[in-house]
């Protein structure tokens, strides 16, 4: 499977995808996509953040969507090697930075 690195505006390594699956960077399970689209739901249901590109940040407002549904919990997931920090970028004005999951 795929692992996709996800860092906040800093470049700093603050999450990974796998699949529909959101893990912190010691691989617990951090969250999920329960819906065809970016946003990112906490296990309590939850709004986390949504992705774009390689990076993770909050929506202020959040995104509105109807009941995430119940997720079933994937495990840990294997840490992966840690990635070279990415470059730094300027959020989205509604945004703001996510400093871990």
């Amino acid at each position: 499977m795929v692992v996709h690195y996800l860092y906040n505006s800093s470049g700093v390594w603050i999450a990974f995808r796998v699949g529909k699956n959101l893990f912190e960077p010691r691989g617990e399970w951090a969250g999920w996509m329960p819906w065809d689209d970016d946003y990112v739901v906490a296990p309590d249901g939850k709004y986390l953040g949504t992705i774009t590109g390689n990076r993770l940040f909050r929506l202020n407002p959040p995104p509105r969507h109807g009941f995430a549904g119940y997720p079933v919990y994937p495990g840990p997931h294997p840490r992966p090697q840690p990635p070279e920090a990415a470059t730094v970028i300027p959020l989205p004005e509604t945004a703001t930075d996510i400093e871990a999951v």
